[in-house]
């Protein structure tokens, strides 16, 4: 990587570790920050990829009660920058991507140790802001905590040179890189699965089995597909609203009488 990548990925770090707790604009998610190092180190395509599989895999994982998901930035930042170390080898770009996204599994569960080590942290924070008048201060500093426990593992996986990941590809058998092919779509698969499941219901199936028949046409740019689900989104509110009125007009007799009048 060139100086001007290695600090545009390290801003890339830091900021998308101050997103997964702020969640203002969303830089953690895998779409938007792999996008973002594919495009700062040149692999835009590749990095679209790796996204958009983690994204598909990040689509279960919530944060329920007490229970915390594990650490999506951390992962796709990580797994993004090995990628690019890994893309500069003899090996097929789908083999290097697949690597990348079965890494990224364990590396949500590192972040989501050390994102915890950092809450703990920040509750020493609290005690010392309830007995000050230096608020913002420490405010800044539990930020920037959460920033640095993502640009610190990034910093350090970006000095490795990219020979030694390479060396690392080059021993693993075809056949494993083969079988993490399959493995990284089934997961990406199940994913997509926990959140239709969540979401299914009569309404929305038919919706499902549309788009499920329009992706299966060749051709059809993506543009258009868009604007097809803006089309059947509008749809589905203006029936909304035709009905909600409906109700309304038939829970007010006031009203009723009124428009006979009229």
């Amino acid at each position: 990587m060139s100086l001007i990548s290695i600090v545009c990925v390290m801003l890339i770090s830091f900021v998308a570790g101050i997103e997964g707790i702020l969640d203002e604009f969303e830089f953690h998610q895998p779409l938007i920050s792999c996008t973002l190092i594919g495009m700062v180190t040149g692999h835009l395509k590749e990095g679209i990829v790796l996204g958009g599989s983690l994204q598909l895999i990040a689509l279960g994982w919530a944060n329920l009660g007490a229970s915390v998901a594990p650490d999506v930035c951390l992962a796709s930042i990580i797994s993004a920058i090995l990628m690019v170390h890994g893309l500069s080898s003899d090996i097929k770009t789908s083999y290097v991507i697949a690597f990348s996204i079965a890494i990224a599994i364990p590396l949500s569960l590192i972040g989501l140790s050390l994102t915890k080590m950092c809450r703990n942290l920040a509750v020493r924070l609290v005690h010392n802001m309830d007995i000050t008048y230096h608020v913002a201060k420490y405010h800044v500093i539990g930020i920037c905590m959460q920033g640095l426990r993502v640009l610190l593992p990034a910093f350090i996986l970006v000095m490795i040179p990219s020979t030694w990941v390479c060396a690392i590809l080059n021993v693993i058998p075809i056949e494993l890189f083969k079988g993490l092919v399959i493995g990284s779509r089934v997961v990406c698969v199940v994913g997509f699965a926990i959140v239709a499941n969540v979401l299914a219901s009569k309404q929305s199936w038919p919706f499902f089995i549309i788009g499920f028949a329009l992706a299966c046409i060749p051709g059809i740019p993506m543009i258009m597909l868009c604007f097809i689900g803006f089309a059947l989104m509008w749809i589905v509110m203006l029936q909304k609203n035709a009905i909600g009125s409906k109700k309304e007009n038939k829970e007010d007799p006031l009203g009723d009488i009124i428009d006979d009048y009229e």
